[in-house]
């Protein structure tokens, strides 16, 4: 626990009310109506977290909708998933994102010179979502649907800065301590090994300041999936189609909101579905490699560095030093707070990254346009009632 402020604002939590922050919340969504977005595979619905997360959302009473966007195989699951979320009191709309109906608009929709049949994944999954959560509410929310230390105040802390009218935000991200303090281990482990030890690199290597490093250093978790957005912001975001969502959403606040119009909030202690190593192609090998390429994509549009095989093979050698400095530092902690830490297999993953950041580095260079998701305006400029098209497919399938 500390004082300590960023570049921008930090919400603590120390001494928070949390009835006074529900009723704050309550009373201002009445003027500045809230939507939550809950991006889930259809798998997740064996998670024991998904049913606590059910519970918390129920006593979210100050919600105007929640949008559940899904990814399954076929009716029977999409099926499977309206039955689960049937005893949610909240307004719902479980949106079947690779369902026939929606496929069947996307198709279309490249008529209009819009192509978003080549995406996949979360995140047109949550682009899908966000078109439609932000047809009637100010502000919108996301957390994933995998949390398993979960309650209300999770999206009320979320939407706090934003519609209270006092401050006013534009942008807050969430940001917690992943450990899991029953089993005693340490996780985090992209933010922590990867990226930390990785925007060092980048700041160390020039000679002038990266000033996107700076703003994603600046937060204590810049990787949560844990943020909310005001909804004109929503509509004027490019989504990475892969596991850059979260990097490229932070470079769009960063291209388009002012820095006092941002904060971040502390969402306490946070547990979650651990993905395994992996490799280029799944896991968290995969991701820290699409995160490293959408991050050179935006420090080449921002600050302008040349990207060559050189400055990745120097790139890595200082990644190296300041992640062999992290696990030291960590180990101290995890000594400190009687946790387990297990030295060598964190040594191993650094390896494993290590390899990564030149593998994902090299087809960055061969592949260097990258895979965005249009945003919402320019859709909307092709096909004005786009929006409202898709927000009827969803509600003729959850009439069903």
């Amino acid at each position: 626990m500390d004082l300590k402020q960023e570049r921008i604002t930090t919400l603590h939590e120390f001494n928070v009310n949390k009835k006074i922050l529900f009723k704050t919340v309550s009373e201002c969504t009445a003027e500045r109506p809230a939507s939550l977005v809950l991006p889930m595979l259809y798998r997740e619905i064996t998670n024991d977290a998904l049913g606590n997360i059910k519970k918390g959302l129920n006593k979210c009473t100050y919600l105007n909708e929640i949008v559940i966007p899904l990814s399954a195989k076929n009716e029977k699951e999409f099926t499977h998933v309206k039955n689960f979320f049937s005893d949610l009191k909240i307004p719902h709309l479980i949106m079947w994102c690779n369902g026939p109906k929606i496929e069947y608009l996307l198709k279309d929709l490249q008529g209009d010179g819009i192509d978003l049949l080549k995406y996949q994944g979360k995140g047109r999954d949550v682009w899908l979502a966000l078109g439609i959560a932000t047809l009637n509410s100010y502000v919108v929310a996301l957390h994933d649907a995998d949390i398993v230390l979960y309650d209300e105040t999770i999206p009320t802390k979320l939407l706090y800065p934003l519609v209270e009218p006092e401050l006013d935000y534009k942008f807050n991200k969430g940001y917690y301590a992943r450990v899991n303090t029953k089993e005693g281990i340490m996780y985090g482990r992209v933010v922590r090994l990867f990226l930390n030890p990785l925007l060092e690199a980048l700041m160390e290597k020039q000679d002038k300041p990266l000033h996107f490093a700076q703003f994603l250093f600046s937060f204590r978790y810049p990787l949560s999936g844990e943020f909310a957005l005001t909804s004109d912001l929503a509509r004027d975001v490019d989504i990475p189609g892969n596991w850059g969502l979260e990097i490229g959403i932070m470079a769009e606040m960063f291209r388009n909101v002012i820095s006092k119009r941002i904060c971040q909030t502390d969402l306490g202690f946070y547990d979650h579905k651990h993905q395994k190593i992996g490799n280029e192609s799944q896991g968290l090998i995969k991701m820290s490699g699409d995160i490293l390429e959408t991050l050179l994509r935006v420090i080449i549009e921002v600050d302008h560095i040349e990207v060559s095989k050189d400055f990745l093979m120097s790139l890595q050698i200082l990644y190296q030093r300041y992640a062999q400095d992290t696990i030291r530092k960590y180990h101290t902690d995890a000594h400190f707070n009687n946790l387990k830490y297990d030295r060598h297999m964190e040594e191993q993953m650094v390896e494993e990254f290590s390899k990564q950041l030149m593998i994902s580095g090299n087809h960055y260079l061969r592949h260097p346009v990258g895979t965005r998701i249009p945003d919402w305006l320019r859709t909307i400029a092709a096909r004005k009632k786009i929006r409202e098209q898709l927000l009827d497919i969803v509600i003729i399938d959850n009439e069903k």
